[in-house]
Protein backbone atom coordinates (compact mmCIF):
# COMPACT_ATOMS: atom_id res chain seq x y z
CA UNK A 1 0.00 0.00 0.00
CA UNK A 2 1.38 3.39 -0.98
CA UNK A 3 1.79 6.03 1.74
CA UNK A 4 -0.29 9.18 1.30
CA UNK A 5 2.95 11.17 1.08
CA UNK A 6 6.65 10.36 1.11
CA UNK A 7 10.05 11.84 0.30
CA UNK A 8 13.20 10.14 -0.94
CA UNK A 9 16.55 11.81 -1.49
CA UNK A 10 20.09 10.55 -2.05
CA UNK A 11 22.44 12.84 -4.03
CA UNK A 12 25.60 10.73 -3.58
CA UNK A 13 27.54 9.76 -6.70
CA UNK A 14 28.48 6.07 -6.44
CA UNK A 15 31.60 4.48 -7.92
CA UNK A 16 31.53 0.71 -7.45
CA UNK A 17 33.87 -1.97 -8.72
CA UNK A 18 37.43 -3.21 -8.87
CA UNK A 19 39.97 -0.37 -8.99
CA UNK A 20 37.24 2.18 -8.27
CA UNK A 21 39.67 3.73 -5.78
CA UNK A 22 41.89 4.91 -8.65
CA UNK A 23 39.25 7.54 -9.46
CA UNK A 24 39.69 9.31 -6.11
CA UNK A 25 42.13 12.09 -7.15
CA UNK A 26 40.14 12.86 -10.30
CA UNK A 27 36.88 13.12 -8.37
CA UNK A 28 38.53 15.42 -5.83
CA UNK A 29 39.79 17.66 -8.63
CA UNK A 30 36.27 17.80 -10.07
CA UNK A 31 35.10 19.06 -6.69
CA UNK A 32 37.72 21.82 -6.83
CA UNK A 33 40.06 20.28 -4.28
CA UNK A 34 43.86 20.39 -4.32
CA UNK A 35 44.67 19.25 -0.76
CA UNK A 36 42.62 16.71 1.19
CA UNK A 37 42.54 15.61 4.80
CA UNK A 38 42.20 11.84 5.27
CA UNK A 39 40.31 10.63 8.35
CA UNK A 40 40.97 6.98 9.20
CA UNK A 41 41.90 4.66 12.07
CA UNK A 42 44.74 2.42 13.23
CA UNK A 43 43.07 -0.74 11.95
CA UNK A 44 42.88 0.64 8.41
CA UNK A 45 46.49 1.81 8.62
CA UNK A 46 47.59 -1.57 10.01
CA UNK A 47 45.89 -3.35 7.11
CA UNK A 48 47.98 -1.16 4.77
CA UNK A 49 44.87 0.23 3.10
CA UNK A 50 46.12 3.79 3.46
CA UNK A 51 49.13 2.77 1.38
CA UNK A 52 46.69 1.89 -1.40
CA UNK A 53 45.12 5.33 -1.07
CA UNK A 54 48.50 7.05 -1.16
CA UNK A 55 49.41 5.16 -4.33
CA UNK A 56 46.50 6.56 -6.33
CA UNK A 57 47.72 10.12 -5.62
CA UNK A 58 51.14 9.44 -7.17
CA UNK A 59 50.50 11.23 -10.48
CA UNK A 60 47.88 13.68 -9.28
CA UNK A 61 47.92 17.44 -8.81
CA UNK A 62 45.72 16.87 -5.77
CA UNK A 63 47.77 16.00 -2.67
CA UNK A 64 47.18 14.61 0.80
CA UNK A 65 47.53 17.51 3.23
CA UNK A 66 47.28 15.46 6.43
CA UNK A 67 46.23 12.04 7.66
CA UNK A 68 44.46 11.56 11.00
CA UNK A 69 44.75 7.88 11.92
CA UNK A 70 43.67 7.83 15.56
CA UNK A 71 39.89 7.68 15.17
CA UNK A 72 38.57 5.57 18.09
CA UNK A 73 35.79 2.99 17.86
CA UNK A 74 33.34 5.36 19.52
CA UNK A 75 34.59 8.65 18.13
CA UNK A 76 33.78 11.67 20.26
CA UNK A 77 33.12 15.38 19.96
CA UNK A 78 36.60 16.07 21.32
CA UNK A 79 38.23 13.99 18.58
CA UNK A 80 36.16 15.83 15.96
CA UNK A 81 37.23 19.21 17.32
CA UNK A 82 40.89 18.10 17.32
CA UNK A 83 40.75 16.97 13.68
CA UNK A 84 39.10 20.23 12.62
CA UNK A 85 42.13 22.08 13.98
CA UNK A 86 44.44 19.82 11.93
CA UNK A 87 42.36 20.54 8.83
CA UNK A 88 42.77 24.29 9.29
CA UNK A 89 46.45 24.10 10.25
CA UNK A 90 47.28 22.24 7.03
CA UNK A 91 45.13 24.46 4.78
CA UNK A 92 43.11 21.49 3.54
CA UNK A 93 40.14 22.04 1.25
CA UNK A 94 38.41 18.63 1.25
CA UNK A 95 37.82 15.59 3.45
CA UNK A 96 38.26 11.91 2.58
CA UNK A 97 37.01 9.32 5.06
CA UNK A 98 38.68 5.93 4.73
CA UNK A 99 37.25 3.43 7.18
CA UNK A 100 34.10 2.13 8.80
CA UNK A 101 31.23 3.94 10.45
CA UNK A 102 33.29 5.66 13.13
CA UNK A 103 35.76 7.20 10.67
CA UNK A 104 32.96 8.28 8.33
CA UNK A 105 30.83 9.79 11.08
CA UNK A 106 33.89 11.52 12.51
CA UNK A 107 34.64 13.02 9.11
CA UNK A 108 31.04 14.23 8.89
CA UNK A 109 31.49 15.88 12.29
CA UNK A 110 34.69 17.56 11.12
CA UNK A 111 32.84 18.87 8.08
CA UNK A 112 30.20 20.37 10.36
CA UNK A 113 32.79 22.15 12.52
CA UNK A 114 34.72 23.49 9.51
CA UNK A 115 31.72 24.51 7.43
CA UNK A 116 29.90 26.17 10.31
CA UNK A 117 33.12 27.86 11.47
CA UNK A 118 32.56 26.79 15.06
CA UNK A 119 34.98 25.62 17.72
CA UNK A 120 32.76 22.90 19.20
CA UNK A 121 30.67 20.23 17.48
CA UNK A 122 28.22 20.10 20.40
CA UNK A 123 26.81 23.48 19.39
CA UNK A 124 25.28 21.88 16.29
CA UNK A 125 23.69 18.74 17.77
CA UNK A 126 20.25 17.87 16.46
CA UNK A 127 18.35 17.89 13.18
CA UNK A 128 18.87 20.39 10.35
CA UNK A 129 21.09 22.70 12.37
CA UNK A 130 23.64 23.05 9.56
CA UNK A 131 23.08 26.09 7.34
CA UNK A 132 26.22 26.80 5.32
CA UNK A 133 27.75 25.00 2.33
CA UNK A 134 29.84 21.95 3.22
CA UNK A 135 33.43 21.15 2.25
CA UNK A 136 34.00 18.59 -0.55
CA UNK A 137 33.65 15.14 1.01
CA UNK A 138 34.39 11.65 -0.35
CA UNK A 139 33.96 8.36 1.49
CA UNK A 140 35.89 5.13 0.89
CA UNK A 141 34.29 2.44 3.11
CA UNK A 142 36.53 -0.32 4.46
CA UNK A 143 33.66 -2.19 6.10
CA UNK A 144 30.34 -3.28 4.62
CA UNK A 145 27.74 -2.39 7.19
CA UNK A 146 27.07 1.15 8.29
CA UNK A 147 26.00 2.61 4.95
CA UNK A 148 27.24 5.95 6.29
CA UNK A 149 28.60 6.73 2.84
CA UNK A 150 25.01 7.42 1.71
CA UNK A 151 23.26 8.66 4.86
CA UNK A 152 22.25 11.97 6.39
CA UNK A 153 23.35 11.05 9.90
CA UNK A 154 26.49 11.20 12.02
CA UNK A 155 26.56 9.46 15.40
CA UNK A 156 29.17 10.96 17.72
CA UNK A 157 29.92 9.98 21.32
CA UNK A 158 29.58 12.70 23.96
CA UNK A 159 32.35 11.87 26.43
CA UNK A 160 30.93 13.99 29.24
CA UNK A 161 27.31 12.82 29.02
CA UNK A 162 28.33 9.25 28.02
CA UNK A 163 25.71 9.08 25.27
CA UNK A 164 25.82 8.81 21.49
CA UNK A 165 24.54 11.98 19.88
CA UNK A 166 22.82 12.22 16.51
CA UNK A 167 23.56 14.94 13.97
CA UNK A 168 21.19 14.84 11.01
CA UNK A 169 20.99 16.94 7.88
CA UNK A 170 20.77 16.42 4.12
CA UNK A 171 23.96 18.49 3.98
CA UNK A 172 25.81 15.55 5.59
CA UNK A 173 25.54 13.40 2.48
CA UNK A 174 29.02 12.84 1.04
CA UNK A 175 29.56 14.01 -2.52
CA UNK A 176 30.90 10.63 -3.62
CA UNK A 177 31.06 7.06 -2.29
CA UNK A 178 33.77 4.78 -3.65
CA UNK A 179 33.18 1.03 -3.23
CA UNK A 180 36.28 -0.99 -4.03
CA UNK A 181 36.44 -4.65 -2.93
CA UNK A 182 40.17 -4.33 -2.19
CA UNK A 183 39.26 -1.94 0.62
CA UNK A 184 37.08 -4.53 2.42
CA UNK A 185 39.01 -7.70 1.58
CA UNK A 186 41.18 -7.58 4.73
CA UNK A 187 38.26 -7.31 7.16
CA UNK A 188 38.53 -10.05 9.81
CA UNK A 189 35.67 -12.60 9.87
CA UNK A 190 34.01 -11.29 13.03
CA UNK A 191 34.01 -7.68 11.84
CA UNK A 192 32.70 -8.84 8.47
CA UNK A 193 29.86 -10.66 10.24
CA UNK A 194 28.99 -7.78 12.57
CA UNK A 195 29.12 -5.26 9.73
CA UNK A 196 26.89 -7.43 7.58
CA UNK A 197 24.33 -7.82 10.36
CA UNK A 198 24.43 -4.05 10.83
CA UNK A 199 23.48 -3.66 7.15
CA UNK A 200 20.74 -6.28 7.55
CA UNK A 201 19.33 -4.37 10.52
CA UNK A 202 19.26 -1.17 8.44
CA UNK A 203 17.43 -2.97 5.62
CA UNK A 204 14.85 -4.73 7.81
CA UNK A 205 14.06 -1.76 10.03
CA UNK A 206 13.82 0.42 6.91
CA UNK A 207 11.27 -2.05 5.53
CA UNK A 208 8.83 -1.67 8.43
CA UNK A 209 9.48 1.68 10.12
CA UNK A 210 7.12 4.63 9.89
CA UNK A 211 8.67 6.48 6.94
CA UNK A 212 8.91 3.40 4.69
CA UNK A 213 7.99 4.05 1.09
CA UNK A 214 8.15 2.14 -2.22
CA UNK A 215 11.57 3.53 -3.12
CA UNK A 216 13.18 2.69 0.21
CA UNK A 217 11.46 -0.72 0.09
CA UNK A 218 13.14 -1.48 -3.23
CA UNK A 219 16.60 -0.66 -1.89
CA UNK A 220 15.96 -2.55 1.37
CA UNK A 221 14.74 -5.64 -0.46
CA UNK A 222 17.78 -5.64 -2.75
CA UNK A 223 20.05 -5.35 0.29
CA UNK A 224 18.34 -8.26 2.05
CA UNK A 225 18.79 -10.48 -1.00
CA UNK A 226 22.49 -9.64 -1.28
CA UNK A 227 23.11 -10.22 2.43
CA UNK A 228 21.17 -13.50 2.43
CA UNK A 229 23.25 -14.82 -0.45
CA UNK A 230 26.69 -13.44 0.36
CA UNK A 231 27.32 -12.69 4.04
CA UNK A 232 28.30 -16.22 5.15
CA UNK A 233 30.62 -16.54 2.13
CA UNK A 234 32.28 -13.19 2.89
CA UNK A 235 32.84 -14.28 6.51
CA UNK A 236 34.15 -17.73 5.67
CA UNK A 237 36.19 -16.79 2.60
CA UNK A 238 37.53 -13.28 3.00
CA UNK A 239 39.26 -13.33 -0.39
CA UNK A 240 35.99 -13.93 -2.21
CA UNK A 241 35.92 -10.67 -4.17
CA UNK A 242 32.42 -11.26 -5.51
CA UNK A 243 31.02 -11.73 -2.00
CA UNK A 244 32.93 -8.68 -0.77
CA UNK A 245 31.58 -6.57 -3.62
CA UNK A 246 28.04 -7.82 -2.98
CA UNK A 247 28.25 -6.94 0.72
CA UNK A 248 29.66 -3.48 0.00
CA UNK A 249 26.71 -2.82 -2.28
CA UNK A 250 24.28 -4.32 0.24
CA UNK A 251 25.50 -1.93 2.92
CA UNK A 252 25.14 1.00 0.54
CA UNK A 253 21.63 -0.02 -0.57
CA UNK A 254 20.51 -0.52 3.04
CA UNK A 255 22.00 2.88 3.91
CA UNK A 256 20.03 4.55 1.14
CA UNK A 257 16.88 2.82 2.40
CA UNK A 258 17.11 3.64 6.10
CA UNK A 259 18.37 7.17 5.54
CA UNK A 260 14.96 7.89 4.07
CA UNK A 261 12.63 5.53 5.94
CA UNK A 262 14.55 5.66 9.24
CA UNK A 263 15.12 2.94 11.86
CA UNK A 264 13.45 2.01 15.13
CA UNK A 265 13.76 0.17 18.44
CA UNK A 266 16.70 -1.99 17.43
CA UNK A 267 18.86 1.02 16.66
CA UNK A 268 17.73 2.99 19.70
CA UNK A 269 18.72 0.07 21.94
CA UNK A 270 21.96 -0.52 20.01
CA UNK A 271 22.96 3.15 20.29
CA UNK A 272 22.33 2.95 24.03
CA UNK A 273 24.34 -0.26 24.34
CA UNK A 274 27.22 1.49 22.64
CA UNK A 275 27.00 4.59 24.81
CA UNK A 276 26.55 2.81 28.14
CA UNK A 277 28.40 -0.49 27.68
CA UNK A 278 30.62 0.25 24.65
CA UNK A 279 29.22 -2.63 22.61
CA UNK A 280 30.26 -2.32 18.97
CA UNK A 281 27.28 -1.10 16.96
CA UNK A 282 27.15 -4.00 14.51
CA UNK A 283 27.31 -6.56 17.30
CA UNK A 284 24.56 -4.79 19.26
CA UNK A 285 22.33 -4.66 16.18
CA UNK A 286 22.98 -8.32 15.40
CA UNK A 287 21.95 -9.37 18.91
CA UNK A 288 18.91 -7.12 19.16
CA UNK A 289 17.45 -7.41 15.64
CA UNK A 290 15.29 -10.54 16.12
CA UNK A 291 13.98 -9.24 19.45
CA UNK A 292 13.10 -5.86 17.91
CA UNK A 293 11.31 -7.62 15.05
CA UNK A 294 9.30 -9.69 17.53
CA UNK A 295 8.40 -6.54 19.44
CA UNK A 296 6.81 -5.10 16.28
CA UNK A 297 5.07 -8.23 14.97
CA UNK A 298 1.61 -7.32 16.25
CA UNK A 299 1.79 -3.82 14.76
CA UNK A 300 3.29 -4.61 11.31
CA UNK A 301 2.79 -8.34 10.65
CA UNK A 302 2.24 -7.84 6.91
CA UNK A 303 5.53 -5.99 6.42
CA UNK A 304 7.48 -8.58 8.39
CA UNK A 305 5.73 -11.33 6.43
CA UNK A 306 7.11 -9.72 3.28
CA UNK A 307 10.58 -9.77 4.85
CA UNK A 308 10.18 -13.53 5.42
CA UNK A 309 9.46 -13.99 1.73
CA UNK A 310 12.56 -11.98 0.85
CA UNK A 311 14.55 -14.61 2.74
CA UNK A 312 12.60 -17.56 1.33
CA UNK A 313 10.07 -17.00 -1.49
CA UNK A 314 8.88 -20.63 -1.21
CA UNK A 315 7.22 -20.17 2.20
CA UNK A 316 3.54 -21.15 2.09
CA UNK A 317 2.07 -19.81 5.35
CA UNK A 318 -1.14 -17.81 4.82
CA UNK A 319 -1.27 -16.19 8.26
CA UNK A 320 0.73 -12.95 8.26
CA UNK A 321 1.79 -13.21 11.89
CA UNK A 322 3.04 -16.78 11.46
CA UNK A 323 4.91 -15.75 8.32
CA UNK A 324 6.36 -12.74 10.17
CA UNK A 325 7.73 -15.11 12.80
CA UNK A 326 9.51 -16.92 9.95
CA UNK A 327 11.35 -13.67 9.26
CA UNK A 328 12.51 -13.56 12.87
CA UNK A 329 13.57 -17.20 12.63
CA UNK A 330 15.54 -16.51 9.42
CA UNK A 331 17.48 -13.72 11.13
CA UNK A 332 18.17 -15.94 14.15
CA UNK A 333 19.33 -18.77 11.91
CA UNK A 334 21.73 -16.43 10.10
CA UNK A 335 23.10 -15.14 13.42
CA UNK A 336 23.62 -18.71 14.66
CA UNK A 337 25.44 -19.58 11.43
CA UNK A 338 27.72 -16.57 11.90
CA UNK A 339 28.28 -17.47 15.55
CA UNK A 340 29.55 -20.88 14.43
CA UNK A 341 31.79 -19.32 11.77
CA UNK A 342 33.39 -16.55 13.85
CA UNK A 343 31.94 -16.56 17.38
CA UNK A 344 29.70 -13.54 16.76
CA UNK A 345 27.84 -12.94 20.07
CA UNK A 346 24.21 -14.03 20.23
CA UNK A 347 23.31 -12.37 23.55
CA UNK A 348 24.13 -9.15 25.36
CA UNK A 349 25.85 -11.09 28.13
CA UNK A 350 28.16 -12.66 25.52
CA UNK A 351 28.92 -9.09 24.39
CA UNK A 352 30.03 -8.33 27.98
CA UNK A 353 27.04 -6.23 28.96
CA UNK A 354 26.42 -6.62 32.69
CA UNK A 355 22.90 -7.12 34.00
CA UNK A 356 23.15 -4.01 36.17
CA UNK A 357 23.65 -1.90 33.01
CA UNK A 358 20.31 -2.87 31.45
CA UNK A 359 18.24 -0.24 33.27
CA UNK A 360 20.57 2.55 32.19
CA UNK A 361 20.56 1.28 28.61
CA UNK A 362 16.75 1.21 28.60
CA UNK A 363 16.56 4.75 29.94
CA UNK A 364 18.99 6.08 27.34
CA UNK A 365 17.24 4.20 24.51
CA UNK A 366 13.83 5.80 24.97
CA UNK A 367 15.42 9.23 24.53
CA UNK A 368 17.15 8.17 21.31
CA UNK A 369 15.79 9.75 18.13
CA UNK A 370 15.52 6.41 16.31
CA UNK A 371 12.74 5.17 18.58
CA UNK A 372 10.49 7.94 17.22
CA UNK A 373 10.12 6.07 13.93
CA UNK A 374 9.38 2.65 15.40
CA UNK A 375 5.87 1.51 14.39
CA UNK A 376 5.06 0.44 17.96
CA UNK A 377 5.44 2.91 20.83
CA UNK A 378 8.25 2.06 23.26
CA UNK A 379 8.19 2.80 26.99
CA UNK A 380 11.04 2.37 29.46
CA UNK A 381 9.52 -0.85 30.82
CA UNK A 382 9.07 -2.27 27.32
CA UNK A 383 12.63 -1.37 26.31
CA UNK A 384 13.93 -3.03 29.48
CA UNK A 385 11.86 -6.14 28.75
CA UNK A 386 13.40 -6.45 25.27
CA UNK A 387 16.88 -6.04 26.74
CA UNK A 388 16.25 -8.75 29.33
CA UNK A 389 15.13 -11.14 26.59
CA UNK A 390 18.31 -10.36 24.67
CA UNK A 391 20.52 -10.69 27.74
Amino acid sequence: MLPKYYEFFCPVKILSGRKALSNLPYELSQLGSTKCLIVTDKGVVGAKLIELVKTVFADSDCVIGAIFEDTPVDSSNRVVNEIAKIYKANSCDSIVAVGGGSAIDTAKGVNIVISENTDDLLKLQGVDRIKGPMEPFIVVPTTAGTGSEVTTAAIIYNEDARVKMAFMSHKLYPNIAILDPEMTRTMPPRITAASGMDALTHAIEAYYCLQKNPVSDAYAAAAIHLIRDNLPAAVEHGDNIEARMAMANAALLAGMAFSNSMVGIVHSLAHACGGVAHVAHGIANSILLPFGMEYNIDRVPDYLAEVALLFDPTLQEKNSKQLAQKAVNAVRDLAIQLNKLCDLPLTLSQARVSEDQLEKIAQVSINDGAVTYNPEDVTYDEALAVLKKAF
